[in-house]
């Protein structure tokens, strides 16, 4: 019993902690725009279209 009078405060505190820092985290923007990360990494493009099948130096073609 005596160990509910310190656990129940603790979680209360911690439940208070995690919603403050959910509050702070919608008020300050960070849920924005997510899927913009995503969308991103399929836009890469590596080398431009001229460039990707130019053999590397010292790389065999098959005209050789």
């Amino acid at each position: 019993m005596e160990t509910l009078y310190l656990l129940i405060p603790l979680s209360l505190m911690l439940v208070l902690a995690v919603a403050g820092a959910l509050w702070w985290a919608v008020s300050d923007g960070q849920f924005e725009d997510i899927d913009s990360a995503g969308h991103a990494i399929l836009m890469d493009d590596d080398a431009p279209a001229g460039e990707a099948d130019a053999p590397h130096p010292g790389q065999r073609t098959h005209d050789s």
